[in-house]
């Protein structure tokens, strides 16, 4: 589509951030749909993860460099030299990303696919703890990168599917965990100072929706629907759940959770964030 016949909301430019045991590749189907609508996309990689996942997995060396304020301030320059504020999309750690991302002013609307939780959200499911076990069960080894085995991944990313189609998700896109990157955000609560805590009163900030996956190990729907919750004050913020999704963000059915979440980061609307806790106001109802 020739750039002249764009309306201004299908010129719109989208980043992607992608979260941990993952690079940019993991936003690969949903991209391409929506480069296919006319958006500008871009997903950049965090500092030295430009690599494939085979190569990273073979030298996972660059991800013992980083730590999550490097990663995030990268992604703020990469925006900050935009001539239009983008729609920024994060998934799992790069969800939390995206909340630090418009809490500093950036971005025209947030999206978190299956968002991690920022400072000031206490809920740590078991499931999250059995799912990021290798690398929190040594609290030593915070500048090494731990990879995830295929039956780990099926657990965390794939629990939906079979092992065959987990496997091959794992070949395609699973990298080692940058584990201070992960210590320091899935731990934010313990720590007096983090890069992760947001105004969640701030009245100018951009509208945000969060998109929770009824199956997913990773972060439970609970946890992202508490996190959208803690957000007060005039700026929209809305909540919608996608039912026996798990924490990959291509699983099959990929489809209709990209195209709700582009629709609404183009409209945004707050009437979502009301519906989870309408729907448990009926069950409870006798």
């Amino acid at each position: 589509m020739a750039t002249e016949e764009r309306s201004p909301a299908d010129s719109d430019t989208v980043v992607f951030v992608h979260g941990l045991w993952m690079n940019p590749r993991s936003w690969e189907q949903i991209a391409e749909r929506y480069e296919q609508r006319g958006l500008q996309v871009l997903a950049p990689a965090w500092p030295g993860l430009d690599a494939s996942p085979e190569e990273l997995r073979a030298d996972p060396t660059p991800l013992t460099k980083l730590d999550a304020k490097q990663v995030i301030d990268n992604y703020e320059r990469i925006i900050s030299r935009l001539d239009e504020p983008p729609i920024i999309i994060g998934h799992s750690l790069g969800g939390a990303m995206m909340q630090v991302l418009l809490d500093r002013g950036l971005g025209k609307a947030g999206v978190g696919f299956a968002a991690a939780t920022v400072k000031g959200i206490y809920d740590l499911p078991l499931s999250s703890i059995r799912a990021a076990m290798a690398p929190l069960r040594n609290p030593f080894n915070r500048g090494g990168a731990t990879p995830m085995t295929q039956k780990q991944f099926h657990y965390a990313f794939g629990n939906t599917l079979s092992r065959e189609e987990s496997d091959r998700l794992w070949e395609r896109y699973c990298i080692p965990a940058a584990n201070r990157v992960l210590f320091e955000i899935a731990l934010a609560n313990l720590s007096r100072s983090t890069v992760t805590k947001v105004d969640f009163e701030k009245s100018d900030r951009a509208p945000m929706l969060f998109l929770g996956f009824g199956s997913d190990h990773v972060v439970p729907a609970k946890a992202t629907r508490h996190n959208s919750e803690k957000y007060k004050g005039p700026a929209i913020v809305a909540y919608k759940e996608f039912p026996g999704r798990p924490h990959f963000p291509g699983a099959p059915g990929w489809e209709a959770v990209a195209d709700y979440a582009i629709e609404w980061a183009q409209n945004p609307r707050p009437t979502d964030a009301q519906q989870p806790a309408a729907q448990e106001a009926t069950a409870q109802t006798p």
